[in-house]
């Protein structure tokens, strides 16, 4: 039998970019709250710039749950599953700690695609097979809580619509925002402004993307140093906006946070009434049972998912808040693949730097373009960024010129390290009724436990917006004197993902939604989700900020609703 431990007023399993959020409101508003971290704490220490551990053994610090229990992924449900890898780490701040740190809000467009899409090219237009459905609530719900975490964690960037107002120095087709982001955006770099300038010739808008990054010094923490080895590890000055570093640290200060790393939740508990009691987990070799008022779930989408589904009792035998069999499905994850590479005649000037320093083109993103005569919905935000380092100019394509080995390929390496660039296009992604999250049948974690298994690919709609991001993309880069340029393939199967959303959709229809409009589950009332697992689209932006905007609504809500909630 697990231990059973005193009751608090909030669990939280997990405390990386949703999770660590949600401890400051919720802290501030007096609640007590336990935060199950799989990992434990990181320091700078961890952090040591090398190119050979971070980028290529997979940050073994943090080579813990995660990788353990990485999903099973096919393409279709007559597939058989393959294990793949997971992205995503454990530790106090999770992913957060080795992101590239872009932080994008979703454009207003992202939250009513359905009837957006109906109102200017008519209902045939939404896909065939898609499940998307519009948020419960608009763009403008959301504003107030980007701002709040734009501000509690230290975002830079700069500002395209404040109440309106349009500056075509930021992002000109952004939501309207309350105020400036509270630092300027991280500098350029000589290929940025290079890249800046091409688009402007071509009638498009460049801005600097904004960055969870301090560019100054900022709640104590300085600014970013450039040194380039944060794309797959964490900052050794804290200049990167952790929840590690900010959030967790300050909700820890009030007195009210306990934070137990090393915890690994196996199940959460109900009563015969189906009312969530706590949480069990394993600490070393010890089960514990953490009793609670209410639970917010928050172990990203993957481990979300298989948590409820593994945690079956009479009140719920198909898994946690499944009795409408919703847990799983709608899910998606960003096509990240289909980039673009580029050669150019001359150095780029393009050493270090990090993945969040970059120039990006909004044009044909979302709506944001007229489609009336395309084939698809949706589209695609173009991205280009400083950030090279010796093993990645090694491994970079040879543009058909010469082998990839030998003489002749060392002599192309050494003439062009500085010269190519490989673009970072996110696409627009829709929900599909063949695409869901299940328990793998087959394969098991060290405890004995299914993993979960991917059951994804593709459909025309995202293939279409990627063969035409693609197009732009080649147009940027010849417009900025590029010699030779590559298209990759268009992409087909949905592998593990550090863009991956649904499987615990949030909606106001009990029938095709997991929770509530606030995050809360529509059949355990005092259990909530948080990440981008309620998300039911994706935009064609990173998802952290909006998961984090999320979460801080979330937690608002339960500190404000205490009593009701509880019951």
């Amino acid at each position: 039998m697990p231990k059973q431990l005193p009751k608090t007023d909030v669990v939280i399993i997990g405390l990386g970019a949703a999770g660590g959020v949600a401890t400051l409101p919720l802290t501030n508003a007096g609640l007590k709250v336990i935060g199950l971290e799989a990992g434990g704490w990181l320091s700078p220490r961890d952090f040591a710039p090398d190119e050979v551990r971070n980028g290529s053994r997979n940050w073994p610090q943090s080579v813990q749950k995660a990788a353990n229990e990485a999903p099973t992924v096919r393409a279709t449900g007559i597939s058989m599953a393959q294990q793949g890898g997971h992205p995503m780490m454990n530790a106090v701040g999770g992913t957060t700690m080795h992101y590239w740190a872009q932080s994008w809000r979703l454009n207003p467009w992202d939250f009513n695609v359905v009837s957006e899409t109906r109102r200017r090219y008519g209902a045939d237009r939404i896909p065939a097979g898609s499940t998307v459905e519009d948020w419960p609530f608009a763009y403008e719900e959301l504003e107030p809580f980007y701002d709040k975490v734009e501000y509690a964690l230290g975002i830079s960037g700069q500002a395209g619509n404040v109440q309106g107002k349009i500056n075509k120095a930021g992002n000109i087709f952004e939501g309207a925002r309350q105020r400036e982001y509270p630092m300027q955006p991280l500098r350029s770099s000589p290929f940025t402004d290079l890249m800046g300038g091409a688009a402007r010739s071509l009638g498009w808008n460049p801005f600097q993307g904004p960055a969870a990054i301090a560019s100054e010094l900022y709640d104590g923490r300085p600014p970013c140093q450039y040194h380039g080895f944060c794309g797959k590890g964490g900052c050794h000055v804290q200049a990167k906006s952790s929840t590690a570093v900010t959030t967790i640290p300050k909700a820890v200060d009030t007195g009210n946070l306990d934070v137990v790393t090393f915890a690994r939740v196996t199940n959460i508990v109900t009563d015969n009434d189906g009312k969530v009691t706590g949480v069990d987990y394993v600490k070393g070799s010890e089960t514990f049972f953490q009793p609670a008022d209410v639970v917010l779930l928050s172990s990203y989408a993957y481990e979300n998912v298989r948590l409820l589904l593994l945690s079956k009792s009479r009140a719920f035998p198909n898994g946690l808040s499944n009795n409408a069999g919703q847990v799983g499905r709608h899910y998606l994850s960003h096509h990240q693949g289909a980039p673009v590479t580029a050669l150019f005649p001359r150095d780029l000037h393009n050493w270090y730097g990090l993945p969040a320093q970059g120039v990006a083109i909004d044009e044909w993103a979302d709506d944001n373009f007229d489609h009336s005569d395309l084939d698809f919905i949706g589209g695609a935000n173009l991205w280009v960024h400083t950030d090279r380092k010796p093993m990645s100019a090694a491994r970079m394509s040879t543009f058909g010129e010469v082998r990839n080995w030998g003489s002749e390929w060392k002599a192309f390496i050494m003439k062009n390290a500085d010269r190519t660039n490989s673009s970072y296009i996110q696409k627009t992604t829709l929900p599909y009724e063949n695409n869901y999250l299940d328990l793998d049948p087959v394969v098991k974690d060290a405890y004995g436990l299914p993993v979960t298994r991917i059951t994804a690919r593709y459909g025309d709609n995202e293939k279409r917006i990627a063969a035409f991001a693609q197009d732009k993309m080649e147009q940027w880069y010849l417009e900025a004197g590029a010699i030779k340029v590559v298209k990759s393939g268009l992409g087909n199967a949905m592998g593990a993902s550090t863009h991956a959303y649904g499987g615990t959709r949030m909606g106001l229809n009990s029938r095709t939604n997991v929770v509530d409009s606030w995050g809360f589950s529509h059949e355990a009332p005092n259990l909530g989700v948080l990440g981008a697992s309620v998300m039911g689209t994706s935009g064609a932006h990173n998802p952290t900020l909006t998961v984090q905007a999320l979460s801080w609504r979330t937690a608002e809500h339960l500190a404000n609703n205490w009593r009701a909630i509880v019951g």
